[in-house]
């Protein structure tokens, strides 16, 4: 049995530094060995935020810190970061390098908390998780080291929520899925803590995660532990919407799901929802002629390579929307075993008349021989990332690149979430297939 794994879809625990560059004016700083950071950006990132890429400052662990130890040199990166960068929030993270040799981290960075510095750390050495994983550690250790110290009240705000939906960079959507989100749950009369992205207020915002009514969770797995540790912590309840909701359909569930759980004004949810749903399917009887003619050259079925919020989100919508029939699914974000059978249970119900199969796995290489080996007897649409480019191109399917590496694509604010997200999916599917005709 091999014990390589072909293309995997995710980083390794450092990849979290990430999720703190997609926090206004926030840096991370890198206890680790040379060349990290990039290469982790290289496969999450497009664009570099803040201080992101490159500007991130790192210790550059070698041979001398991995015998005498890093701390040191820690502090003289962390004081340099200060004089240098202009941020609201320090993160610390650690590599593989510095969590085997053991430093502590915690030590050096409680003399600069002690001075009151916007600073807190985080354990990430890679071998320990992956990025997913580490995404809710590093959330976590800014509400306990930085959130519950600078916060901004202890009061409730009524209606305001704190949405956990995506993790960014590793959705390369992540940004436009965020807006949409927070626009739509603004619109049935919520204030949103968005926490990440153009749309949050920073780290003012995040001071007030302890005054939420309730969290939103919009994903299949990541987030749930970052909403039970703040119900434990702060007494605040949540809600968990398992997938990402996309078009008219789940987008209406969703936001139904929330305003009875807020116990938010029906008439006014409704009313919003209508104005949403009238505008969403106009531009779709707009184009019916044409998509109804054009039937004959969409694809017939499509596969995803995906994570989990992602593969039933677009499952349920390219089935339930938009009439094209899934073949076998594969899920690539390592899900923990304990959320898997919820998963399989969205794909077994994914329709009042039909079920799909689906895998998971993160060995892209043998995703991609089982796709091979099927019987290509009509179009299929793959749903994956640039990696699946040759695949798409051997078996002539039609590729919809949603998934890290992007590689092929450019994508600024665009999102696939929400009601908005629903038009843009069609969008890029038909100008994908269109491409063909030459």
């Amino acid at each position: 049995m091999s014990g390589f794994i072909e293309q995997p879809r995710y980083s390794c625990a450092l990849g979290a530094q990430q999720s703190v560059t997609a926090i206004k004016r926030a840096v991370p700083i890198l206890h680790s060995g040379p060349g990290c950071g990039d290469k982790i950006n290289r496969l999450l990132g497009q664009g570099e935020g803040y201080a992101g890429g490159n500007t991130v400052p790192c210790t550059n662990a070698s041979e001398a810190e991995i015998v005498f130890g890093g701390e040191e040199k820690l502090g003289s990166v962390i004081e340099g970061a200060f004089k240098v960068i202009d941020a609201d929030l320090y993160v610390v993270l650690t590599g593989c390098t510095s969590d085997i040799i053991g430093d502590d981290i915690g030590q050096v960075t409680s003399r600069y908390q002690d001075l009151d510095k916007p600073i807190v750390y985080a354990e990430t050495g890679g071998f320990k998780s992956n990025n997913y994983v580490s995404h809710e550690t590093v959330v976590k250790a800014i509400i306990d080291q930085y959130v519950d110290k600078f916060k901004a009240g202890t009061g409730k705000i009524k209606g305001l929520a704190n949405v956990f939906a995506t993790i960014p960079y590793q959705d390369p959507f992540w940004n436009g899925n965020l807006e949409e989100i927070k626009r739509i749950l603004e619109g049935i009369g919520l204030k949103v803590n968005i926490l990440f992205g153009s749309e949050s207020r920073g780290v003012q915002e995040w001071k007030t995660i302890p005054q939420a009514e309730f969290n939103i969770v919009v994903s299949a797995w990541p987030g749930l532990g970052i909403a039970k540790h703040l119900e434990n912590k702060y007494g605040t309840s949540y809600i968990h919407f398992p997938y990402l909701p996309i078009g008219g359909v789940e987008t209406t569930k969703f936001l139904r799901q929330v305003a009875d759980f807020a116990a938010l004004d029906k008439d006014k949810t409704e009313a919003f929802i209508k104005k949403e749903e009238e505008k969403f399917y106009m531009h779709i009887e707009r184009m019916a002629d044409f998509m109804l003619e054009f039937r004959y050259g969409l694809p017939r079925r499509f596969y995803t390579i995906l994570d989990a919020s992602y593969a039933v989100g677009l499952s349920k919508y390219l089935l339930n929307e938009l009439g094209i029939l899934p073949a076998r699914q594969f899920i690539v974000d390592d899900t923990p075993e304990e959320f898997q059978a919820a998963i399989q249970e969205q794909f077994k119900n994914i329709s009042e008349l039909r079920s799909a199969t689906v895998g998971f796995l993160v060995d892209a290489g043998a995703i991609q021989e089982e796709i091979r080996a099927d019987a290509h007897k009509h179009r299929a649409l793959i749903l994956g990332s640039g990696w699946e480019r040759d695949l798409a191109r051997e078996i002539g399917a039609d590729l919809l690149i949603v998934s890290v590496p992007v590689a092929y694509r450019l994508i600024l604010n665009c999102g696939y979430a929400g009601y908005n997200g629903g038009l843009r999916v069609i969008e890029d599917i038909y100008d994908k297939v269109l491409d063909t005709y030459r």
